[in-house]
């Protein structure tokens, strides 16, 4: 039982609102009892602090929280243990994640798909541990839930608890038991009780770490798309990470390379002037320190367009400890690498046809009318009747007006 973690102590202080449950003190008023047949394990200090750790090891995890619903599923005698962190709805999919041990998951996507729409055993109250028979009674076995989907998976006994946090997300905790074992104890809900305050933080921290994780694939994909190279350096200069762009240029070694995990310029004189900027920006990164922003160009052996650098400082945050962060961005622009901007794009913005639009992006990327007429196969007065359509649509009358436009749009974020 909970209650042998200290003798004569209901429950230590130092987990989080265990006190306040009734059912976790009523759990700990029996923690010297001999252990009924079936009854839960004892439960020591030391194994519930593992278990914190296990939750709150869950949203770094590839599949998160598996391990801690593994470990739940192990000490409760379960068959199966699921955190639905996004209810399925007719609108998309759920996000559903199972530990099941050894045993496969069966027909998970038919809950997806179908089931969740009979299931009987969701609206509990926020936070509070139930089981299906104490929330619906005989009513339980005669649900649709139990006798189509959960019966034939040998579920009888399930035990759950809907998580609300405070920035509104709702997720299901649930835990499944055959019909060979007992329904749950009220040693096993002081369980669940003791730890729903944690797995509530984790999922919050899961969420916060999820927004952060599709802003910046969001903004690293709209710098891929631009072509510029991107690399990210440490608090002591070593590349921390970077884009496919740059490691494509690093790989050509033509101008750039890597050499022990430090970007250095092919050329000795610019390798001094780079090496300088990113020391130089490598001492504005204290904390309070105002950002630095340098550039400079690097020649290239093989005599194409100089590389285009911009060195940028990122300041240590108030609570930063500083180790292994990213301390400086490296941006490296090849000025003849062209963005691929999407046709069905400039011809939604621009109302053009395909072909106009076609035409369009070819002459933003410096081809002249003759050129851009040869690379689309066609005549090159049909180019400029194409050229006469595209200037009539978006207001202007000279080619250099179109490329301006064109390059300072957003298409070349898309």
């Amino acid at each position: 039982m909970i209650g042998s973690w200290r003798r004569n102590c209901a429950i230590p202080r130092r987990i989080n609102n265990f006190a306040k449950s009734r059912t976790a003190a009523k759990a700990a008023r029996r923690a010297h009892r001999k252990p009924r047949p079936g009854a839960s394990p004892s439960l020591s200090l030391d194994a519930f602090s593992e278990l914190a750790g296990l939750i709150y090891q869950g949203p770094l995890e590839s599949i998160p929280f598996k391990s801690a619903l593994e470990a739940i599923r192990t000490l409760l005698r379960a068959n199966y243990v699921t955190l639905i962190l996004r209810p399925p709805s007719s609108e998309q999919a759920g996000l559903i994640v199972n530990a099941s041990g050894d045993r496969p998951v069966e027909r998970a996507d038919d809950y997806s798909n179908y089931y969740y729409t009979l299931d009987v055993f969701v609206g509990l109250p926020a936070d509070r541990v139930v089981t299906a028979q104490e929330l619906l009674g005989n009513r339980w076995r005669e649900s649709e839930i139990y006798q189509q989907f959960l019966k034939p998976v040998d579920v009888l006994h399930v035990l759950g608890a809907d998580l609300h946090t405070d920035d509104g997300i709702v997720c299901r905790f649930r835990v499944c038991r055959s019909h060979t074992e007992v329904d749950f104890a009220d040693s096993d809900k002081a369980i669940c009780a003791a730890l729903i305050p944690h797995l509530k933080r984790a999922v919050q921290i899961h969420s916060q770490l999820d927004l952060i994780e599709s802003e910046r694939k969001l903004l690293a994909g709209t710098v891929d798309r631009m072509l510029v190279g991107t690399i990210i350096l440490d608090e002591t200069g070593l590349i921390l990470k970077m884009n496919g762009v740059a490691r494509e240029m690093i790989q050509a070694s033509d101008g750039i390379r890597e050499v022990n995990g430090i970007i250095e310029a092919v050329s000795a004189a610019a390798n001094r002037e780079l090496q300088r900027l990113i020391k130089q920006a490598l001492k504005r990164t204290g904390r309070d320190a105002p950002a630095i922003i340098e550039a400079m160009s690097i020649t290239r052996p093989s005599g194409r367009g100089k590389f285009g650098v911009l060195i940028s400082s990122n300041p240590l945050g108030e609570w930063s400890e500083g180790q292994r962060r990213a301390s400086v961005a490296v941006f490296i622009r090849d000025p003849e690498r062209k963005s691929e901007a999407s046709v069905e794009m400039v011809r939604q913005l621009f109302d053009l046809t395909a072909a106009e639009a076609s035409l369009a992006i070819l002459l933003a990327n410096g081809l002249t009318l003759e050129h851009a007429a040869e690379q689309l196969g066609i005549r090159k007065n049909t180019a400029r009747a194409h050229l006469r359509a595209i200037f009539a649509k978006i207001g202007i009358t000279r080619q250099t007006t179109l490329v301006r436009t064109l390059l300072n749009s957003v298409i070349w974020l898309g």
